[in-house]
């Protein structure tokens, strides 16, 4: 219990040629010149720029076990031991808010057998914290934190960061993943052109969880 309170609780695309530099998924001072991902083709050096170089391929999540009238999906994500907590959107074919992350929803969710995948800008109040602490010793102190992921279904699922990943500029693994896993993405730069940091988590328990710490009031705003 000692652990889990100190350490534990407290305590993420070349398939078909598609990359998350080309994706442009998340920058940390120009999230302008970022855009989340989709269906649509996603290629876009600027702003505004049409494309037709890279699509996304059709992806059919399994459902949960535990699905009803509405399928389940993250809420809210917690690192404790870097003062991180946001509320999870779907991620849109806008440009990726601020004071909030996404969920990639071409992937998966929580309890589901592939790869949950969450992004979010490397600025002050969302995922800066997981990009200072790679830049330290490849991001070893972040093996063994905690992620909390809550969802839509009042579910709290528990995750151990088994991986850092650094300047990386693919989907692959989490696309290709089988088993239950939780990707985290944030930037490297200021642009779609920088590669990206990824945490790798693997799930350790899920319990019930409060309702109103599973539906957080999100207050998203278009970053500026």
């Amino acid at each position: 219990m000692d652990r889990i309170r100190t350490r534990l609780l407290p305590a993420a695309l070349t398939a078909a040629g598609i990359s998350l530099v080309a994706a442009g998924l998340l920058g940390y001072s120009d999230p302008t010149a970022a855009r989340a991902p989709s269906l649509d083709p996603l290629f876009s050096p600027s702003p505004g720029a049409s494309s037709s170089l890279l699509q996304i391929p059709s992806f059919t999540p399994q459902p949960s076990a535990s699905a009803a009238a509405a399928p389940r999906v993250a809420t809210r994500v917690v690192i404790p031991a870097l003062g991180i907590d946001l509320p999870v959107l779907r991620g849109t074919d806008g440009f990726p808010l601020c004071d909030a992350a996404m969920y990639l929803a071409d992937l998966h969710q929580p309890g589901q057998k592939g790869a949950t995948y969450i992004y979010a800008h490397a600025r002050v109040g969302m995922f800066l914290p997981i990009l200072n602490a790679s830049k330290i010793d490849n991001g070893k102190r972040m093996i063994g934190m905690i992620v909390q992921v809550f969802t839509s279904d009042d579910v709290l699922f528990l995750y151990e960061v088994i991986a850092v990943r650094r300047h990386q500029t693919s989907l692959n693994d989490a696309i290709a993943a089988t088993t239950p896993q939780l990707w985290l993405q944030t930037s490297e730069g200021i642009n779609q052109t920088f590669p990206k940091v990824q945490l790798v988590a693997k799930p350790l328990s899920s319990i019930p969880a409060d309702h109103g710490q599973a539906h957080p009031v999100a207050h998203p705003y278009v970053c500026s």
